[in-house]
């Protein structure tokens, strides 16, 4: 079974609080939230300063994934704003392993985060000291895109690259019902949904999600 984790990209932000509260209700305890820095990607959303006046409404914790350049100078400011997990992406730092130690010296858990062109097997001499693999399903920074289904075969290799390690495989973009299925199946253990789950009734948009990652 894999656990559903909402982005708060997809969100009516001028019902973030209300929606939130839905979210708790319903029994969810980790929400994602993306960072962007408008050069990495294309979108500018949700800074520091932005994810501390969010986390001081809810008990909700919080999965950063930082779509930023040089993610080092905003780490420990995002620490400092209760993030849980912080994912950065392979092609945004050039020290990767100094990186990840660094968002672990907070105590934090860290993350790397692959483009659908990046290949598992850059992650190699970083494995044992990462807590999860979050591959990207559409191309990052821009919501309500269609989800790539050469994923689901990475999901499986990436499965099969971790072996026995402790790692969580999550996976963001474009995500239904039916994928969150498939991709659960596949060996995702955290599935993101963003634009699914916001658009319409998010309570039974979350029955028909939890239904999904339910495997046999």
């Amino acid at each position: 079974m894999a656990k559903i984790v909402p982005s708060v990209f997809g969100a009516d932000i001028g019902r973030i609080n209300e929606q939130l509260q839905v979210l708790e209700k319903n029994g969810i305890d980790l929400l994602h939230v993306d960072m962007m820095d408008g050069s990495f990607v294309p979108n500018i959303a949700f800074g520091p300063d932005q994810i501390k006046m969010m986390k001081k409404g809810t008990k909700l914790q919080f999965d950063v994934h930082m779509m930023v350049y040089e993610p080092d100078r905003y780490i420990p400011r995002l620490v400092e704003a209760g993030a849980h997990m912080i994912t950065v992406h392979q092609e945004a730092t050039t020290h990767l392993h100094r990186t990840i130690q660094l968002i672990k010296s907070y105590g934090v858990r860290a993350g790397v985060v692959l483009n659908p062109g990046t290949p598992p097997s850059t992650l190699e001499y970083v494995l044992d000291d990462i807590d999860c693999i979050l591959l990207m399903t559409v191309n990052p920074g821009l919501g309500g895109q269609k989800f790539f289904q050469s994923s689901l075969e990475k999901i499986r290799k990436t499965k099969a690259y971790i072996g026995n390690r402790p790692i969580q495989i999550e996976v963001d973009g474009g995500v239904n019902d039916e994928l969150a299925k498939e991709c659960t199946l596949a060996g995702a253990d955290l599935i993101v949904v963003g634009s699914y789950l916001f658009e319409g009734d998010i309570e039974a948009n979350l029955e028909k999600l939890s239904k999904g990652v339910l495997t046999e």
